[in-house]
């Protein structure tokens, strides 16, 4: 068994890609944030012989598309996010799924992730104990690791800095860790302009249209 996980927060205007804003209004933001959720559940649901799983924090019943996010939700396993930092919720949810076999985990903010891609990081853990996938900005889109339970390392890696890439691959030196490709993650709107331009799906549609 293998897990996808996500660990995602609520597209809820005013709490969703607030730096977006401005250009963007709260609402286009949320909506830009909603659209990329969406494709990256679409990209994890279309890897077969997986569980996906989603981390989840916040109302979803104030979300942007709250009935696409509800439906395509319903195809997954939804666990609640647990722990006061980002760090405690990322160790917690691989904590949560270590049951499921190894494990990738990714956030909302690559909308242009692939399902190759996720196949591609699935394998390496074949070989390895862990694999990490470094985001342009200096943190990091994706970490594998062949046991869940290495994650509680992370507990202790200051996230959202430069260095949170490098930190993270610190804290994992101990293992055989391999590097997945470097991707851009979308915090502003000259991110979400660069991405919406490597991909076709919701994210790129609602990038332009705004």
């Amino acid at each position: 068994m293998t897990c996808l996980l996500v660990v995602a927060k609520s597209p809820v205007a005013g709490l969703a890609k607030t730096r977006l804003c401005p250009p963007a209004t709260p609402a286009e933001a949320a909506d830009i944030a909603a659209a990329s959720l969406l494709d990256t559940l679409d990209a994890v649901l279309a890897v077969p012989h997986v569980t996906p799983v989603v981390a989840f924090t916040g109302d979803l019943r104030h979300a942007a598309r709250r009935y696409e996010l509800t439906r395509t939700l319903r195809r997954t396993t939804v666990i609640p996010q647990r722990g006061d930092t980002f760090g405690e919720r990322l160790a917690n949810a691989h904590a949560d799924v270590a049951d499921l076999g190894p494990v990738v985990q990714i956030g909302m903010d690559t909308p242009q992730v692939t399902p190759a891609l996720l196949m591609s990081a699935l394998e390496r853990l074949h070989e390895l104990d862990a694999v990490l996938g470094q985001a342009s900005d200096g943190g990091w889109w994706a970490l594998g690791l062949r046991d869940p339970r290495q994650a509680a390392v992370l507990r202790d890696v200051p996230m959202s800095q430069p260095d949170t890439g490098e930190l993270t691959w610190s804290a994992l030196s101990h293992l055989r860790i391999g590097h997945l490709p470097v991707l851009s993650d979308v915090d502003t709107m000259a991110d979400a302009t660069r991405v919406a331009s490597q991909t076709n799906g919701r994210f790129a549609m609602t990038v332009g249209a705004r």
